[in-house]
């Protein structure tokens, strides 16, 4: 089996308006994926289908080749961590995880000691949950996922509103759980997404934008990109640009102190010719060039320019 998750055509409508629409998605065995989207656009209905706890309008899903059904027969495949997990403050962390735990089988002491060391709250185990941090109750809410020994974990979230010690300490769970457990995740915090992410799904208004390895994406991305900037341009500049042989498109400028830079989308193969020609643009138009090279783009700039792109299509 290549894929831990199959979304096949997934739809949830509420009341006329449609949360996902014809989803449609792949989660490699044993993969990290980041699960993007901006607010509202589905991620989470998604992974509450996913967990049993919200039921398609239509559409398929399957878990380690088990329907996604109301039944649940397929719940003992996954962990799910709700984006602002919820425990009960006078219980402590071992025995929050002991009574999470007994829902699947009896745990073994050992067991429950393993997790609290992968998720780093072993001196802390033994406090009420009261008089955790966020980011540890982030943590507790990991290890919880994980009582029922799952293979796939699906992370709400799981690393918004810390500070960068918490999100720190969640990615490294993550890192440590990579080939054994499949995560299949949301977020908005992309630099996050780059970090420990294998692959990448990008949804906007419940709909699939792409779906990639996230270094082929980011690559991709930059690949076809040409970054300039132009002292004493105006408002006419980025038409003079689109129209150059070679180029596909031109971003928004960005603006500062009498700089104008912009981002090039160039046809493939094209990248030279197209700098020299911005090079004749600038000479004949009385523009100063001061930056004329291939881009270096970072998930943040691809992200914002596939759903950019989508809005506008």
């Amino acid at each position: 089996m290549t894929a831990a998750i199959v979304i096949d055509r997934l739809t949830k409508r509420y009341r006329g308006t449609s949360a996902i629409s014809d989803l449609s998605l792949e989660v490699p065995v044993g993969s990290i994926v980041g699960f993007l989207g901006p607010n509202g656009a589905g991620k989470t209905t998604t992974l509450k289908i996913l967990a049993g706890l919200a039921r398609a309008t239509s559409g398929t899903a399957s878990v380690n080749g088990i329907a996604v059904s109301a039944q649940g027969a397929h719940r003992a495949q996954v962990g799910y961590l709700a984006q602002e997990p919820r425990f009960y403050g006078w219980m402590s962390g071992r025995e929050t995880l002991r009574y999470v735990a007994s829902f699947f089988e009896a745990p073994k002491a050992a067991q429950i000691d393993s997790w609290l060391e992968l998720v780093g709250l072993t001196d802390a185990a033994d406090r009420p949950t009261r008089t955790y941090s966020g980011g540890m109750r982030q943590r507790l809410g990991i290890a919880q996922a994980l009582a029922g020994d799952p293979s796939v974990l699906l992370l709400d979230e799981p690393a918004a509103a810390l500070d960068p010690l918490g999100r720190h300490d969640v990615l490294e769970i993550m890192q440590r759980l990579r080939g054994d457990k499949t995560i299949f995740y949301s977020t908005h915090i992309l630099d996050d997404v780059q970090r420990v992410s294998d692959h990448i799904a990008i949804v906007d208004h419940g709909r699939l934008v792409t779906s990639a390895a996230t270094s082929e994406l980011v690559r991709a991305s930059t690949r076809g990109t040409l970054r300039v900037s132009l002292l004493d341009a105006d408002g006419s500049t980025a038409a003079a640009l689109a129209a150059l042989p070679g180029v596909g498109d031109v971003s928004q400028p960005e603006r500062r102190d009498g700089e104008w830079s912009y981002d090039l989308t160039i046809f493939d193969g094209q990248i030279a010719a197209v700098q020299r020609a911005v090079t004749r643009l600038a000479g004949e138009t009385g523009l100063t060039v001061t930056t004329n090279r291939q881009a270096t783009l970072d998930l943040e700039d691809v992200f914002l320019r596939i759903v950019d792109k989508e809005r506008a299509a």
